[in-house]
């Protein structure tokens, strides 16, 4: 979900690690968190959360500012109860594939102790964009960062998804990006499963039927 820096590939695996162990030990706000739609208010803790994790490629704060105003029923905030943001999910539904919603940008706060927060946050917005007809979900990942690969693929096993992976843009697709080679964007799709056809079924059913009983 957005490229990380090489060099910090190691702190974003053991934020999303304790992410995915549901049995993580956790702090006293672990099951106190709200999750809503972002508001503009919400910007300045976001990009800071951002700035501050050496993990994510930082936006201008104006872009947040925009982005909570015109995609907010589309993206989500944490919120713990005392106020502070502990993660978010920028999103949005793609205009030319209206049925799929692509998460963009992704971040949990390494000192909360909210474990399956990531997760959480998808099946958030999963759930809230159902009505608007969206059944498909995308982002990117890193070809090395397995441990956001595991969550994304928990996330499709829990909601029944199928997923499906190829390289969106090669590293010649960012020229100029920095001192270094700007790895490979993966693109996980995930869509719903395929239901077996009736005739492969019956002939499964068939075949069961002639094994003899051992």
């Amino acid at each position: 979900m957005e490229r990380t820096r090489t060099r910090t590939r190691t702190e974003l695996r053991k934020v999303f690690m304790n992410d995915l162990d549901p049995h993580q030990a956790s702090g006293p706000d672990t099951h106190g968190v709200t999750l809503r739609p972002p508001r503009p208010a919400d910007a300045p803790a976001v990009w800071r959360l951002v700035s501050e994790s050496d993990i994510l490629d930082t936006n201008s704060l104006y872009y947040y500012n925009l982005w909570f105003r015109d995609f907010a029923d589309t993206s989500v905030v944490a919120v713990t109860g005392d106020g502070r943001v502990a993660g978010f999910v920028t999103a949005y539904v793609r205009p030319s594939r209206p049925d799929t919603l692509m998460a963009w940008q992704s971040a949990v706060d390494p000192g909360h102790r909210a474990p399956g927060l990531a997760v959480r946050m998808m099946h958030e917005l999963a759930d809230r964009t159902a009505g608007r007809g969206v059944t498909c979900f995308e982002t990117t990942v890193n070809p090395g960062n397995r441990a956001v690969a595991l969550m994304l693929r928990r996330f499709a096993h829990e909601r029944r998804l199928d997923v499906r992976t190829e390289v969106l843009f090669g590293t010649d697709d960012f020229p100029g990006d920095g001192s270094r080679p700007h790895p490979p964007e993966v693109l996980y799709r995930m869509t719903p499963a395929e239901p077996v056809p009736r005739h492969r079924a019956a002939a499964g059913s068939t075949a069961a039927a002639a094994v003899p009983a051992r």
